[in-house]
């Protein structure tokens, strides 16, 4: 498998033979205002470019997930550009219907049990925050990955940690984990998504995993640095085991 890092949750998952985008957030630097009640009010969405063509990125894909539909997932420019005939995956029917009246013709619901070319995906959930902002944030989903030739992956997907990540670490078993790690907030709140303490708690939970934070420095409400998770990764000593990638990079597992 090769799990490639575009920009913010957007990354290329190739897996058994297919190539799979999940949250296609592909428009210009600064096209989009700045997310209000939270940091950086004077730079726009996305804080920065693309780190290659979205031709390249888009080039040879068998399968769209949008794991919720918030702008940083799913944006105007992914509606325009990806193929209308191309196979979307949603966490629901509100989504597949919104997704559909984009104009998308081949969109179906994941489940638990959900079967694409030979591959498993199980649809797994997430809490996008904590609290009053669960509620806000709204349904979001992760997904897990499995096939004979490949290690278990789990895409977590907008979730901060609680009970319902390690009943998905401890129910699949994944070897490679893939958090949205940027602990994004607003000014009130807390945290949208893991910050730096709850990939400690992924860790702890699967200390064989290697685990990618993806989700940084991307859009203005971050509050969380690669900088600042390395330093934390390093005191800790798992550096080995927590990747942090730049725009653009990849792994191959």
């Amino acid at each position: 498998m090769n799990i490639k890092q575009i920009r913010n949750a957007t990354i290329i998952v190739e897996y058994a033979g297919k190539k799979f985008l999940i949250d296609p957030m592909l428009a210009d630097k600064g096209t989009y205002p700045p997310f209000p009640n939270s940091p950086r009010q004077d730079q726009n969405n996305p804080l920065v470019s693309l780190p290659t063509s979205i031709e390249n990125i888009i080039n040879g894909i068998d399968a769209v997930i949008v794991t919720h539909l918030h702008l940083d997932h799913f944006d105007d420019a992914a509606k325009e550009v990806l193929p209308k005939d191309i196979k979307m995956f949603v966490q629901n029917q509100e989504d597949a219907t919104e997704v559909k009246m984009a104009g998308f013709q081949n969109v179906e619901v994941l489940q638990e049990d959900t079967v694409f070319e030979g591959i498993e995906l199980v649809k797994t959930k997430g809490e996008h925050g904590r609290g009053e902002m669960v509620k806000i944030a709204g349904l979001v989903c992760g997904i897990v990955f499995k096939h004979s030739s490949e290690k278990t992956l789990y895409v977590a997907g907008d979730t901060v940690w609680y009970d319902g990540v390690q009943e998905v670490i401890n129910m699949h078993k994944p070897e490679i984990i893939v958090v949205n790690g940027g602990d994004n907030q607003f000014f009130e709140g807390g945290s949208l998504v893991m910050g730096k303490e709850d990939i400690y708690e992924v860790y702890k939970a699967a200390p064989n995993a290697k685990i990618i934070s993806v989700h940084m420095e991307a859009v203005n409400h971050w509050s969380l640095s690669r900088e600042e998770l390395k330093s934390f990764i390093n005191e800790k000593g798992i550096s080995s085991t927590v990747s942090v990638p730049e725009d653009g990079e990849s792994y191959t597992f």
